[in-house]
């Protein structure tokens, strides 16, 4: 039997962030103060109605294993609906989709400590092969849910092929992309983040969030299953695992560690409801048990290898950072932008990615991360303006970690990046201020899902955003997504764009592609 998950409290953990030293009585408190009493468990309940509203997920595969996820909510977006009663869920996986050729089953018990969600770790599967998967509570059962191993550890797989989407905000459109990537063949789903957004539900949008701005642990539940229950994301979930990390409205606008965007939040008030954001977060996503939060703290960074092909390296931008220089928002770098003690990474993520790009055996080394690295000048004419809420806001972290890859050569590296609701093709070069120094890495950033609604192809600062940076090749702000095929010898990138999202049945087109050697740093038109 899978062990169940309900909250275990660990001594070890204390942060120095930490509100419970601040006296605060908080959810959060209590998972850290108490063990979970597990008592009675259902093993037959019965269901007000159907419990899977949901769906199914999996994620962060290995070479013999994958996460699977569920969550029984038979009113989604009232909390659930499930009560205070802990409920055995049983599960299978099978090598085909009818499920005749089942492989492992097991059961698990759904506590109302984590939301009545499901995560199981299964290992012992073969590498590099389909599987399908399902969940039965009582007499009902989930979807099926299709999954797939990565290759053996060291193997070189001939390809890899996966789409990168970011920005999906409910009420500004309409979750599209999902469907035509659906259509495609891929092996993996990357996110990087703003799965769902914060604020209030807001008449005369496209469709309008359920509640207030959302605070409390019951809030960002309903909020996750409100996105949860559109069929679109539900079905893309379903059809391939999913690696995922946050950014910044998975909790609140513009969050930079424990710091709020308003000055007089507190922070203690603050770290409650990051408590609250990091437990929904996890309680709806297909991650493993070291990922399960403790308190306002959660470890989300992560290595995982897909073969020797690539590394993806799953960074958080968001958790550690110091505050935003300058003021935030976008102008020319401040001292506070200059200084080398701010950072994005915190020094303990920043040495593990450096410890792991140094020893990587992988061809391609992936950054898997929220914001833009490249130093782009948004503004026209001799004045400069960057954005301090992304890289060029901490110029000495970000420096630093384009003179690892360059001095240690690493092998290959690629930046995948979300966030600004536009698309960009980059290279990543050695000295902004030398703009025809070498080029060290390729960057990728993926426009929106949905977010900002309806975008456009061409921007009216399309001219001026090339000629103040030669060293963009691509930008758009469409609503779209990107797929990335990967192999031993090339990177090829395609830049897939919705017309609109205000209304079903967009089509989708391929706005422009782009090519890598593996060797040869820097973007070719493809």
């Amino acid at each position: 039997m899978t062990p169940p998950l309900f909250p275990i409290p660990d001594t070890r953990f204390r942060s120095r962030r930490s509100f419970i030293t601040a006296g605060t009585a908080s959810l959060a408190a209590a998972v850290l103060s108490r063990e979970y009493a597990r008592g009675a468990v259902v093993s037959s309940p019965k269901f007000p109605s159907y419990p899977f509203t949901l769906g199914v997920a999996s994620g962060d595969p290995t070479d013999t294993g994958v996460v699977l996820w569920t969550r029984l909510a038979p009113s989604p977006l009232e909390g659930g609906g499930m009560g205070t009663e802990s409920v055995e869920v049983s599960w299978q996986i099978a090598e085909d989709e009818g499920m005749s050729k089942g492989v492992q089953k097991g059961t698990a018990i759904a506590t109302p400590d984590w939301g009545h969600s499901i995560h199981i770790e299964v290992e012992g599967l073969q590498p590099e092969r389909w599987y399908w998967y399902q969940f039965k509570a009582g007499s009902e059962v989930s979807p099926k849910g299709r999954t797939r191993t990565f290759p053996a550890a060291k193997t070189l797989p001939d390809r890899v092929r996966f789409a990168v989407a970011s920005c999906q905000h409910y009420e500004t459109g309409l979750f599209t992309c999902y469907e035509h990537m659906a259509r495609e063949d891929l092996d993996l789903v990357i996110h990087l983040g703003d799965y769902i957004y914060e604020d209030g539900g807001i008449d005369k949008r496209v469709r309008k969030h359920v509640g207030p701005e959302i605070i409390t642990l019951d809030h960002y539940r309903n909020r996750h299953a409100q996105y949860k229950t559109d069929p679109a994301l539900q079905a893309m979930h379903g059809a391939a695992p999913w690696l995922v990390t946050w950014d910044d409205h998975e909790f609140d606008n513009n969050c930079a560690g424990d710091i709020s965007e308003h000055p007089e939040v507190q922070k203690a008030d603050y770290l409650k409801r990051r408590a609250a954001a990091y437990q929904a977060y996890y309680e709806h996503m297909p991650l493993r048990r070291a990922a399960m939060p403790k308190g306002p703290d959660m470890l989300l960074y992560r290595r995982v290898p897909y073969g020797q092909l690539t590394d993806f390296h799953v960074l958080d931008t968001r958790q550690y950072r110091t505050d935003q220089p300058c003021g935030d928002h976008t102008k020319p770098q401040c001292p506070e932008a200059l200084d080398p003690n701010a950072t994005l990474l915190g020094a303990i993520q920043r040495d593990w990615l450096f410890e792991n790009l140094a020893k990587s055996p992988a061809t391609w080394n992936v950054l898997a991360q929220q914001i833009m690295m490249a130093r782009v000048d948004r503004t026209a004419g001799t004045e400069a303006g960057f954005s301090m809420d992304q890289w060029p806001g901490y110029e000495m972290e970000r420096r630093k970690v384009l003179k690892y890859m360059h001095d240690q050569r690493v092998s290959n590296p690629v930046v995948l990046t979300g966030d600004i609701h536009s698309n960009w093709a980059n290279n990543l070069i050695a000295d902004f201020d030398n703009l025809d120094s070498k080029v060290v890495a390729t960057e990728f950033v993926g426009t929106s899902i949905s977010s900002g609604g309806d975008g456009i192809l061409k921007p009216k600062t399309l001219d001026s955003t090339y000629a103040e940076n030669p060293f963009v090749k691509f930008h758009s702000p469409e609503r779209g997504y990107f797929t990335c095929e990967v192999t031993p010898k090339l990177w090829t990138t395609h830049f897939r764009g919705v017309e609109y999202v205000s209304k079903p049945g967009a089509p989708v087109h391929t706005r422009a592609s782009f090519t890598v050697e593996a060797g040869k740093p820097g973007l070719q038109k493809a």
